[in-house]
């Protein structure tokens, strides 16, 4: 911006951050954002009002961490002298509505996650999940896709957007799907599936430079060859489809691929922005599941979820077949403007400065 004494002067990226109050007083793309960001939130809402969601806020203080793969916040409760977590997710309690009754359920709120901080990743994060009873990962697909166009149509009246280095990018249209396993195998040159030896797969990632953790299993190996090899350079919306289930705990199993699930990631220029499942409504096979990511926390992998008992009561009462989808609002955001995800929070947490 131009100072009263006609003067160019500029902040650092840093600096905007820092000071957001500056920033919004110089940079009118600064408050542009905020505008932005206000709009999306109010055009998603919209969207959920008119397929006859309901809006739900769930418990941020959480006795256990779970509905997701993500290191936890650890916090105490003086007044009963416990420990509790931050939500890592929304998932167990929405589905506990959907239990009682609430057949279409949402909420958009801040999530936690103990894990790094770059340029598509921030510890604290707005995140939106969404129930539907009857419903598959095709009918999510169908709500994502519709809720991405339309904030687009919403706030920047157009679904070919101006990225911040100039380009453009497409949401329209009709989107992409493949098969990740099939995509792992033509990335690699041989065939991939879900019954491929972890050995087979640790060479492969060895190949690749990917390294491998103790306690992964196979599952997440794929994924990590996927994401290096193929889902880093999809650029156009792409849903990437039937997930292992060693990696799913809470999917159900695939209607017709054994040892698969189904599930989808949504990528949009290389970037991982939504996810959905079938739901998983047996409780029998969910306990199960759930026993064998406490074998893997035990095995040493932080990302474990725990078993929770209260969610299994409630599953039992009679959890219907359903659809649930989850995206985070900065990365939408990300996607729609091309800028880090810093700059899609107006107040973003970083590093304290020392003292």
């Amino acid at each position: 911006y131009t100072n009263a004494d006609g003067e160019d002067v500029s902040l650092s990226e840093e600096s905007r951050v820092r000071l957001r109050h500056l920033d919004l007083i110089m940079r009118p793309a600064a408050r542009d954002m905020v505008r932005l960001r206000a709009g999306v939130m109010k055009s998603l809402r919209r969207t959920f009002d008119e397929r006859d969601y309901l809006e739900l806020e769930t418990p941020m203080l959480q006795a256990l961490h779970g509905g997701a793969a993500a290191r936890p916040f650890k916090t105490h409760i003086n007044a009963y002298d416990e420990d509790l977590y931050l939500r890592i997710a929304t998932e167990l309690h929405l589905k506990r509505a959907v239990v009682g009754g609430v057949d279409h359920v949402f909420e958009i709120n801040r999530n936690f996650r103990n894990e790094g901080a770059d340029s598509t990743h921030s510890p604290e994060f707005t995140a939106m999940e969404a129930y539907e009873a009857y419903g598959t990962y095709d009918t999510m697909a169908e709500l994502t896709k519709s809720l991405i166009q339309r904030a687009c149509m919403d706030t920047l009246g157009t679904m070919v957007v101006t990225l911040a280095d100039g380009t453009e990018y497409d949401f329209g249209g009709e989107w992409a799907n493949i098969d990740l396993y099939t995509s792992i195998s033509e990335a690699v040159g041989e065939e991939i599936t879900v019954e491929t030896p972890k050995a087979r797969l640790e060479e492969l990632a060895e190949e690749h430079g990917i390294s491998v953790a103790p306690y992964w299993v196979a599952g997440k190996i794929a994924e990590e060859l996927f994401e290096e090899l193929v889902g880093s350079k999809l650029w156009a919306p792409t849903f990437v489809r039937d997930f292992p289930e060693d990696t799913s705990p809470l999917t159900r199993p695939h209607r017709s691929k054994p040892g698969l699930t189904e599930k989808w990631d949504l990528y949009v220029r290389g970037m991982e922005l939504a996810t959905a499942y079938s739901e998983l409504a047996d409780p029998v096979i969910q306990r199960e599941r759930f026993v064998a990511q406490s074998l893997e926390a035990a095995n040493g992998d932080p990302e474990a979820m725990q078993l929770d008992e209260d969610f299994l009561e409630a599953m039992e009462q009679g959890f219907p077949p359903a659809g649930g989808m989850g995206m985070g609002v900065d990365r939408l955001l990300t996607a729609m403007t091309g800028l880090g995800i810093r700059e899609t929070i107006t107040f973003p947490f970083i590093k304290p400065q020392s003292k």
